[in-house]
């Protein structure tokens, strides 16, 4: 009580704002694992899009320009690309180049010896002009992360486009 007024003063007393942080501490311990793999599994998501998205563009220029577009995979440096196969000295102006997110890597599946398509000595997917994929084409392109976790771009059977899977084809 407040001397002269009569009324309780309305407070937290010091143990039960530590009994609080205690419990804040559990509940965020319990929930912390859970949300890591859940933006992890954002990660390798987005960038299985990103590239869907990206083989799309080339197969929409392909048949746009009436010329192949390669989509070539640099699993060493961590990136890819879209360019046109017929790209001279100047390279091609509206090419992309994109780095894979950090905490992935990204590597070609399916790759035949002597017949494999490559564009600038890297593993690439060719994009003909009427909207198909060349048959020499890698049929698999695989996202990891650093806990083991896969993604795979997987060819369609009419070769035609790639499609996402969370399962080893």
């Amino acid at each position: 009580m407040r001397p002269g007024t009569g009324k309780c003063a309305a407070a937290f007393t010091l143990i039960e704002l530590i009994l609080i942080l205690a419990l804040l501490v559990i509940i965020t311990s319990l929930a912390l694992p859970p949300m890591a793999r859940f933006i992890r599994g954002r990660a390798l998501d987005s960038e299985a899009r990103r590239f869907l998205s990206l083989a799309h563009a080339a197969q929409n220029r392909a048949v746009s320009e009436g010329m192949p577009m390669m989509l070539w995979v640099d699993a060493k440096q961590g990136s890819y690309g879209l360019s046109a196969e017929t790209t001279g000295q100047d390279g091609d102006p509206k090419g992309e180049n994109l780095p894979v997110d950090s905490t992935l890597t990204i590597g070609v599946l399916n790759i035949g010896a002597a017949a494999a398509v490559t564009f600038k000595d890297l593993p690439a997917i060719r994009f003909l002009p009427d909207g198909s994929i060349d048959e020499n084409s890698p049929q698999t392109v695989q996202l990891n992360d650093s806990d083991g976790f896969s993604r795979w771009l997987i060819e369609t059977g009419n070769r035609t486009g790639y499609e996402i899977s969370d399962h080893n084809p």
